[in-house]
């Protein structure tokens, strides 16, 4: 037998002795009669030569090839893919706040200011799910900032105080509230509140965000905003549609390529624009379902966020209608008219 194939089967030995019978070096060395900087070497060698190979199981609930697609596609910092157990509404968002709830948990650093939109079911469900850090950790001096009006209906203006308190008594941080309505009924009615010391104190952190969760809203506003007073009339809605409005964060809305859609609301807003939030270090969009999607697409398309948090459901369309767009624009670039 030559020596190759010798020192192969005393690779082979090794490796096996180590990583499948769970002897450390030293046992090994001892059952083979070699020394355990031998052994050590011959492990090395035997992943060099490809006898003991790595492998990365992903578990249930991961979907890690659809973040790695959803990234590459959509220019993503990072894209968290949460486990829903039916493409519902309900099981949706409970994916994405359990995905979201870890999230924050994990990546929450001293001293961030986390800027937050006020009416969203999903920012909801991402703190149903959360558990407090401990005193001491990594979110004891954050700040929580509401980045959109949070005043409305008493029972709705209610909720989005809320929204931010737990947020702020989880990470163990203070909250600011922004005390004027998301949409007001005049553009000088919207600078006159700007105006007001207690507004502008709060819209001055917006430039101070480090970390914002925003919602994905669609031209029919939600139970939700619909409860809050902070709704359009019919003749806002068809202007919104008839310029190619799908969808809106904070209020701000676009179209399908995410191109920014100036309605009959522009001035109108009390909260944070596009473009700032396009600045923010982590912008994180919670948002999923079949209802959403094409305001979803049109967020990820515009770019306005760089971390998207959602379910594999909607992931699936995503990449499917990203693909069919990068075959589309190849064809005409070959075949021009």
């Amino acid at each position: 037998m030559s020596e190759a194939r010798t020192d192969l089967r005393l690779l082979t030995r090794v490796a096996r002795l180590y990583h499948e019978e769970g002897l450390n070096q030293t046992q090994v060395a001892h059952r083979l009669g070699l020394t355990q900087v031998a052994v050590s070497r011959m492990l090395k060698k035997a992943e060099e030569s490809g006898i003991v190979r790595t492998t990365v199981v992903t578990p249930p609930g991961a979907f890690t090839d659809l973040e790695d697609l959803l990234e590459a596609k959509f220019g993503l910092n990072q894209a968290i893919v949460g486990d829903a157990a039916r493409d519902s509404e309900e099981s949706v968002l409970s994916a994405i706040g359990s995905a979201a709830a870890q999230f924050l948990e994990s990546t929450l650093k001293s001293g961030e200011v986390i800027g937050i939109s006020s009416w969203s079911t999903s920012l909801l469900s991402m703190i149903d799910h959360m558990h407090p850090l401990r005193k001491g950790e990594k979110g004891e001096k954050s700040l929580v900032v509401q980045m959109l009006g949070g005043v409305g209906n008493p029972s709705a203006e209610q909720h989005a105080n809320r929204l931010a308190l737990r947020l702020a008594r989880m990470v163990h941080g203070e909250a600011r509230f922004l005390p004027a309505p998301g949409v007001v009924g005049s553009v000088r009615a919207a600078r006159v509140l700007l105006e007001d010391r207690a507004v502008s104190e709060v819209v001055a952190f917006f430039e101070k965000v480090t970390l914002a969760l925003v919602g994905v809203g669609v031209l029919e506003p939600s139970a939700l905003v619909a409860s809050s007073g902070n709704t359009f009339s019919k003749e806002e809605l068809e202007d919104l549609q008839q310029s190619g409005a799908v969808g809106d964060i904070c209020f701000c809305f676009y179209d399908a390529n995410g191109r920014e859609v100036r309605g009959a609301l522009e001035g109108r807003v009390i909260g944070i624009d596009l473009e700032s939030l396009r600045r923010v270090q982590r912008s994180v969009a919670l948002c999923g379902g079949k209802k959403k999607f094409p305001a979803i697409l049109g967020a990820l398309r515009g770019k306005w966020v760089n971390t998207l948090i959602t379910d594999q459901y909607t992931a699936q369309r995503l990449i499917k209608a990203q693909t069919i767009e990068t075959i589309a624009a190849g064809s005409l670039e070959l075949n021009p008219s």
